[in-house]
């Protein structure tokens, strides 16, 4: 019986109050001074415009005569119905954390990456690649050479526009989608090559079992949530805590004045988009290792790279926004075929609610105005 009632859920509230209660006061109030620090540069705004997103969604859903609360309670019901569907949410945020990561480094520089998506597909190729033709390899040399070379495959896809952008001057958007299309139709050309398709798949061989990295109940969340944890870590260290980091956000803020303090802007141009790609191509290598377990042919992109841009614009270029805003896409992903089964409300409801809330992220100064002005209203109330 006792243990019975230690696994109630109702209990939960309970034992996290008493949690908080026996926290270091130091601690409480280092968390304290962390959110008011972020809540007007990093918070407010992004939270702001995500209800007002869900808002205009959900008039949209009364539009045609459906009910918004079923709706967002089927998002809720999707997400913590059961651990599988957390797990779930939390498979479909991780190569969106490696993707919105990549996205953001490179705007600390000043340069819009939208070669997100052909890098994480390079990541795809390459690791998928080393699982199978470096079979023979023990798991310990097998599983990291596989996650290497997917890191360095996305890191040389950026290096290509970086290299254009920091010695030619040539505009890193139109080279980071031209680079999209080269990776998508190469990587199906060696799909489909002899070297590499498995009979009777329109993939490649499945990787050898000692690259693969495990998973959690059978979802798609898998260990590679450890290395997403450990890529955020870094990147907010190599951003805010290195002389590197300073020059790439210098770079970012003015390369002008960056270039009159000595720094060598061309170098960290280039080095921004190695860097991005690299994060990238981690994030492809994961998802090959970790879910797909082999490449399939790709019948267009597979917009995990295209909506780390919208990851990193919620985000606010930040890793820890982009990691809160990868849930929030996760989130959105795993509830669409519930909204549509449960409420009879169209999947594509989600695209629209996604749009609306990158509408108002992006029109941040309209979100400022309408926070400037309600508060006073109160105030005249």
């Amino acid at each position: 019986m006792p243990a019975k009632q230690s696994s109630n859920p109702a209990g939960w509230p309970q034992r996290i109050s008493t949690f908080i209660k026996h926290l270091p006061r130091r601690t409480i109030t280092y968390i304290k001074q962390v959110w008011q620090a972020n809540w007007e540069t990093n918070l407010k705004v992004p939270l702001t415009a995500i209800a007002f997103g869900l808002l205009v969604g959900g008039l949209f859903v009364l539009s045609i005569g459906k009910n918004p609360l079923a709706v967002y309670l089927a998002i809720l019901e999707s997400v913590f119905g059961s651990p599988r569907s957390f797990l779930d949410v939390i498979g479909q945020a991780t190569p969106l954390v490696f993707t919105g990561l990549s996205v953001a480094f490179a705007f600390r520089t000043g340069m819009f990456n939208i070669g997100a998506e052909g890098q994480y597909m390079m990541g795809l190729l390459a690791a998928g690649i080393v699982g199978i033709k470096l079979h023979f390899l023990p798991r310990i040399l097998l599983l990291p050479a596989c996650l290497l070379a997917g890191t360095l495959a996305g890191g040389l896809w950026g290096a290509i526009p970086g290299w254009l952008k920091a010695k030619r001057g040539v505009h890193e958007v139109i080279n980071t989608i031209m680079m999209n299309y080269i990776a998508l139709y190469l990587t199906n050309t060696l799909i489909m090559s002899a070297w590499l398709k498995a009979p009777g798949y329109q993939a490649t061989y499945e990787v050898d079992p000692k690259a693969l990295i495990g998973r959690f109940m059978g979802t798609t969340a898998n260990w590679g949530i450890l290395i997403a944890a450990a890529a955020v870590a870094v990147t907010y260290y190599l951003l805010w805590r290195t002389k590197f980091g300073y020059e790439i956000r210098a770079t970012g803020h003015n390369p002008d004045a960056a270039k009159y303090a000595g720094i060598n802007v061309p170098r960290r141009l280039l080095s921004a988009l190695v860097i991005s790609g690299m994060l990238a191509g981690l994030g492809g290598a994961i998802q090959t290792l970790g879910v797909k377990r082999r490449v399939f042919q790709l019948f267009g992109f597979t917009g995990v790279g295209l909506d780390g841009v919208a990851v990193a614009l919620i985000g606010r270029n930040h890793p820890v926004g982009v990691v809160l805003a990868a849930l929030l896409y996760g989130v959105l992903y795993r509830s669409s075929a519930m909204i549509q089964l449960s409420t009879g409300v169209p999947r594509q409801v989600i695209g629209i609610m996604q749009a609306c809330i990158i509408f108002f992220v992006a029109a941040d100064e309209i979100i400022k105005l309408i926070m400037k002005h309600l508060p006073q209203r109160g105030k005249a109330a």
